[in-house]
């Protein structure tokens, strides 16, 4: 099977497309099992960031508006 007829069949079907802010104004079947771990993650990851800014705050004194310019300044430096 070569791939233009594999892409053509009647197998491989696209979705229609949407109007725009449809999807917020109408119930989609999506898989509701997938996002919670995705929203989970999301969650985790959003955690681990906060703290490594809090506790990079606590080492160098500053926030995270002063981490950031003093990394710029640092890459700036090398070349």
């Amino acid at each position: 099977m070569d791939l233009l007829n594999a892409m053509t069949g009647p197998a491989y079907k696209y979705e229609e497309p949407e109007r725009f802010g449809e999807s917020l104004t109408t119930a989609r079947p999506w898989n509701r099992s997938a996002l919670v771990h995705v929203e989970r993650l999301n969650g985790r990851a959003a955690m681990v960031g906060f703290t490594a800014a809090v506790m990079g705050e606590l080492i160098s004194g500053r926030g995270i508006v002063g981490q950031i310019s003093a990394a710029i300044h640092w890459y700036l430096e090398l070349g």
